[in-house]
């Protein structure tokens, strides 16, 4: 590891003695301070908000922004929590699991287990949780800072998934481990590059979606679950949830299936909706108007 990102490492380990309440109190500052500076990430919010949400007067609506930015700013602070304390003293901030007995039989049926677990919640927690029950392999993109890998791979320790590269081989390993029964994990709202997704309807608007999700269920036969943990009320912990696909996901018509995955993710984000990650440009395409530029959002 390199020496900045072992300094950071042991900041972690510093930082997460503090209590889990006052972290994320910290990061509903965060969130305060961005409402207030009317930063960029503040404007993605509540664009994103006002599609999801287009029936909302103006009132409930800058309240629905004002909590959505102190959750959005609890992500980015309470992951000293989870990071820094290490896996099994963070999985003991776990209060409940709802769904798990659908887990259970996913695994037992050994057909193999997709969890789609949307940017809502707590994700790194989950990724705890998941590996604690079973070897689990994460489809993902390295970050831009190539040391933070080092970084990462310290503070999840033992319950670390393996990280797939999303590209070609990457793809292939995915496939091979679910044909084994094993388990593999994917962020189903992830915008996919151009030319590797389908539009379908979310939350009411076309968005670009992914097809790799829906192909992988198709050409194994694995279970889909949808999976999130929702964090709880005042530093409380967090409640882990899984919920079944929906109908169609597996259908060999592409538009059918995406717009059944990304009904699940709806499903998932209605049980915590200030807490999914909204400032994600999630409704941007490189081929069509952007919602994030003035005078385009309605």
């Amino acid at each position: 590891m390199r020496a900045d990102m072992f300094l950071a490492y042991l900041l972690l380990r510093l930082l997460a003695l503090l209590p889990l309440r006052g972290l994320q109190a910290a990061g509903k500052l965060l969130g305060r301070l961005a409402l207030w500076r009317r930063t960029r990430t503040a404007h993605h919010v509540a664009v994103n908000l006002a599609i999801a949400r287009p029936w909302l007067d103006e009132a409930a609506r800058t309240a629905l922004l004002r909590e959505a930015l102190a959750e959005s700013g609890k992500s980015a602070t309470e992951i000293i929590k989870i990071w820094g304390a290490g896996a099994e003293r963070a999985l003991r901030l776990v209060r409940e699991v709802r769904g798990e007995a659908l887990f259970d039989a996913a695994l037992a049926a050994g057909k193999g287990v997709i969890i789609a677990a949307p940017h809502l919640g707590c994700w790194e927690l989950l990724n705890y949780w998941l590996c604690r029950k079973t070897p689990m392999a994460i489809l993902y993109r390295p970050p831009r800072i190539a040391a933070v890998e080092g970084l990462l791979r310290k503070v999840r320790g033992a319950l670390a998934p393996e990280q797939v590269r999303a590209e070609g081989a990457g793809v292939r390993t995915l496939y091979k481990r679910l044909a084994a029964g094993g388990t593999v994990g994917i962020l189903p709202d992830q915008k996919p590059r151009a030319g590797e997704g389908e539009f379908a309807p979310f939350f009411g608007r076309e968005a670009l979606t992914m097809v790799l999700l829906p192909r992988l269920a198709a050409r194994t036969g694995a279970t889909v679950l949808y999976a999130f943990a929702e964090r709880l009320p005042r530093g409380a912990g967090y409640r882990i949830h899984f919920l079944p696909a929906p109908d169609g996901l597996a259908d060999p018509d592409l538009g059918t299936a995406c717009t059944a995955l990304n009904r699940g993710v709806e499903a998932c984000v209605e049980l915590a909706f200030p807490q999914y990650q909204w400032q994600y440009k999630r409704w941007s395409a490189d081929d069509r108007p952007s919602p994030y530029d003035t005078g385009n959002h309605r």
